[in-house]
């Protein structure tokens, strides 16, 4: 009998394709805040939590003047963009077969309670899983580890398998020496994910249907950072 694993999946840009709709709300906030940050440089942040992103791509000056600010306006602006948000392909069927097959499923977002539970609800696998771990839960948000940690122990423990599209995503499995999955729907390169430590990476949710999760081992990549 395969042992049962724990799969804990992140969500914007992972189970929703949400990632651009961040990055817009992010930049609009900003300019209305007289700071202008390129839209690149904030794509590229999209995974860290919001108490840490407007420091990475502006600076701690910024961020101690008008960064409550950002953060406010940016929410606000991404909920203006909500409605626009689907679903990424083969999301649902993953997680409904994963659940199927007796695997602990859970998610582990950096952002709010509440809009993870709207992406959930877009996804429609809420009843599907066992945790679901938020910013609102933890201290500390990717690329710590925490809420990953949170995550499995509130799934019941024992091995798991990160999914996720960031590198964020793979340093905060490499800090538990988890394997990372990485799927390229967030718009970052193949090339910097296994560079960051996943132990697989492919184009999108679909293509992990008959994935070998038991096979699944941490990088050389992660192991070195986590000695």
């Amino acid at each position: 009998m395969t042992e049962t694993r724990t799969l804990i999946f992140d969500v914007d840009g992972t189970l929703v394709d949400s990632t651009y709709h961040h990055a817009l709300a992010w930049h609009r906030a900003f300019l209305a805040c007289a700071v202008e940050v390129p839209m690149w440089r904030i794509h590229r942040a999209i995974g860290m939590g919001s108490d840490r992103l407007v420091a990475a791509v502006s600076g701690e000056v910024v961020d101690e003047k008008v960064g409550d600010v950002v953060r406010e306006r940016a929410a606000e602006v991404f909920a203006e963009l909500e409605q626009e948000i689907r679903a990424l392909p083969g999301a649902y069927d993953l997680v409904a077969r994963l659940h199927d097959d007796g695997h602990r499923v859970c998610v582990a977002s950096s952002g709010t309670r509440e809009e993870t539970d709207r992406a959930l609800g877009i996804v429609g696998v809420r009843r599907l899983l066992h945790a679901i771990v938020t910013g609102d839960d933890i201290d500390s948000t990717k690329p710590s580890p925490e809420v990953l940690e949170v995550a499995r122990d509130r799934s019941g423990g024992g091995s798991a398998v990160v999914i996720g599209d960031s590198v964020y995503d793979v340093q905060a499995a490499q800090a538990l020496a988890l394997p990372a999955v990485a799927v390229l729907t967030g718009g970052i390169s193949a090339a910097e994910l296994e560079a960051a430590g996943a132990a697989l990476v492919v184009d999108d949710l679909g293509d992990l249907m008959d994935t070998d999760w038991q096979a699944l081992r941490p990088s050389e990549a992660a192991v070195r950072h986590t000695v």
